[in-house]
């Protein structure tokens, strides 16, 4: 039993709780700001100079906006007149710009076969010419059954033409390679010059 009569599992459940509140929040703002004196900022970037905490508070309510905490690590802590709200919509308005500029690049699989027919390599190919043009890497695989793994030089052939197929597109980024059972060979789009 700890002091206020919790046991100490809830004592560290609720310490717990209240330390992952305080590291998810961002900024201090107004009142959570405890530090005697702080170099404030205005609003339009001017230097108010060094005050207390409340006074830089006041002068904040009197522009009617927010004090803002954007560096505690200085000596004395810095900060900033500003509207709080405006900024949190910019910045997340930053991130999903950010976020919208990136390309994720997919790794698609094509599977072939040691027997594979003419008309399945040239659709199988297709499909991974496909891929390559809308910016994804693919991972061509063959699986070896029974007496084929002793023929791996016939998954080797089929490797070659399959990157033949798809060099006006591909680059071959890792070469042919057997691993246990399965060959394997990753192709990527062709650098843009």
């Amino acid at each position: 039993m700890c002091a206020d009569g919790l046991t100490v599992r809830a004592f560290v459940l609720l310490s717990f709780r209240r330390c992952v509140t305080i590291s998810n929040k961002e900024l201090h703002i107004n009142e959570e700001i405890r530090e005697k004196e702080v170099r404030v900022i205005g609003a339009d970037g001017s230097q108010l100079g060094v005050m207390s905490s409340k006074d830089a508070l006041a002068k904040a309510v009197e522009a009617d906006l927010d004090l803002v905490l954007i560096a505690p690590q200085a000596t004395p802590p810095v900060c900033k007149i500003m509207d709080y709200g405006k900024y949190c919509f910019e910045q997340a308005k930053r991130e999903k710009e950010a976020k919208k500029n990136q390309k994720v690049i997919d790794t698609k699989e094509i599977r072939l076969g040691l027997s594979i027919d003419t008309h399945d390599f040239e659709t199988k190919g297709n499909h991974a010419v496909k891929f390559i043009k809308s910016g994804d890497k693919v991972k061509v695989s063959i699986r070896f059954r029974g007496r084929e793994l002793g023929h791996p030089e016939i998954g080797t052939e089929i490797m070659k033409r399959f990157a033949e197929y798809c060099s006006e597109v591909a680059v071959v980024e890792k070469p042919a390679k057997m691993e246990g059972r399965n060959m394997f060979m990753f192709l990527a789009p062709k650098p843009v010059k």
